[in-house]
């Protein structure tokens, strides 16, 4: 078997539990109808170089995705992906459980900025940013589309009840946990059903 280079995981900037409960939230600006029926929605109308913070924060879908670990060809440069999450990602939430001092426990973290976005080629199909990053739209079950942070796990997005935590993983045993379906879209993910 080829030699593998673990890669970190990636997580957006800002308290991410906060905001989901903010998105779900009836005062939050983002869920407001607007008067104007022509306006678009801030990630069709903007870049991800123009989001204000808020913004940018909400894009993340809770799905857990990035938190999970990949691993690098060493001679091909091919990233896989692999069911071992970070030892800070809440299985259930599919949250940090400890996001705003996360550096702490795992420094090579990588936090997700607009530069990173473009540079990544491993972000799932599914992520917000890398979807807004390409001109497409959201899918009917991201938060901001849905207005609730629970239908990213009612479409089968999120990583909830399919990982196992780093902790107790040695690096070598990560290639038995190689999976492919955090790189693909779930079929019941694509229309509202």
């Amino acid at each position: 078997m080829a030699k593998h280079i673990p890669l970190r995981k990636s997580i957006p900037q800002g308290n991410a539990k906060a905001l989901m409960k903010s998105i779900d939230s009836e005062e939050n600006p983002l869920n407001r109808s607007t008067n104007c029926q022509t306006e678009q929605p801030f990630w069709k109308a903007k870049t991800l170089d123009e989001m204000t913070a808020t913004e940018w924060e909400s894009l993340c879908d809770g799905c857990g995705r990035c938190c999970l670990n990949k691993l690098e060809d060493y001679d091909s440069g091919e990233i896989v992906w692999t069911d071992v999450a970070c030892t800070l990602l809440d299985g259930e939430t599919c949250r940090c459980k400890n996001y705003v001092n996360r550096a702490l426990t795992v420094p090579d973290c990588i936090q997700l900025t607009v530069e990173e976005v473009h540079e990544i080629t491993w972000l799932p199909p599914t992520c917000a940013y890398r979807l807004v990053r390409d001109g497409e739209d959201l899918y009917w079950w991201h938060p901001l589309v849905s207005g609730s942070s629970e239908t990213v796990h009612e479409a089968g997005v999120s990583v909830r009840g399919r990982t196992v935590s780093e902790d107790g993983v040695e690096v070598e045993e990560y290639e038995h946990h190689v999976v492919d379906w955090p790189n693909v879209v779930p079929e019941g993910s694509i229309n509202q059903g």
